[in-house]
C-alpha cells in the first residue's frame, strides 16, 4: 500500500511540475503586458495583446496640447494628410508583435510620431521593468534603441 501512494505521489508531482512547464511557457509572453514610459519619460504606452499579437498605443503625455494652440497634440507629421489630424493620446505606436520565446518580441513595427515614420521593429525585455526597443530600416545593425522602463 506504501509503495502505491509513493507511486501516486511521485506521479501527481510529475504531472503538476510539467502542467505548470507547459502553462509558463505559453504565457511568459504576456509578461511585456502593461504600462510603459518612454525613453524620455514624455508618454506612456499601454501594450496589450490581442489576437495572439502585441500592440502599444500612447495612454499618456506628459504635454498633451500643442503650446501654441492648447489643443490636443496630433500626428501632424504622419506622411497621410488624412491621419495628420489624429490625436496622438490613443495612437496605435507599435503593433503585431510575436512572442519569439524568452524575452524577445519581432516581427512588428514601431511608428515615430516625432517624425512621421514606420520601422521594422524588436524588443528584448531584459528584466521585469526594462524594455530595449530597437527601431531598424532593413536590417537591426541599422537602427536605434530606445529603453523604456515600467509605468506601473
Amino acid at each position: 500500500m506504501q509503495s502505491l501512494m509513493k507511486h501516486f505521489l511521485y506521479t501527481f508531482i510529475l504531472i503538476v511540475f510539467f502542467q505548470s512547464k507547459t502553462i509558463y511557457g505559453q504565457n511568459n509572453g504576456d509578461v511585456i503586458l502593461g504600462i510603459w514610459y518612454n525613453q524620455e519619460q514624455t508618454s506612456k504606452i499601454q501594450i496589450v495583446k490581442m489576437n495572439n499579437m502585441y500592440y502599444g498605443k500612447i495612454i499618456w503625455l506628459k504635454i498633451p496640447n500643442d503650446e501654441k494652440t492648447g489643443k490636443p497634440k496630433t500626428d501632424h507629421l504622419n506622411p497621410n494628410k488624412e491621419k495628420q489630424n489624429i490625436p496622438l493620446l490613443n495612437l496605435t505606436i507599435l503593433r503585431r508583435f510575436s512572442w519569439k520565446g524568452k524575452t524577445e518580441y519581432e516581427g512588428g513595427l514601431i511608428y515615430d510620431p516625432k517624425n512621421g515614420k514606420e520601422y521594422s521593429c524588436k524588443i528584448n525585455m531584459t528584466d521585469k521593468n526594462t524594455l530595449h526597443v530597437r527601431g531598424y530600416v532593413g536590417i537591426s545593425l541599422l537602427g536605434r534603441t530606445a529603453i523604456w522602463k515600467k509605468a506601473e
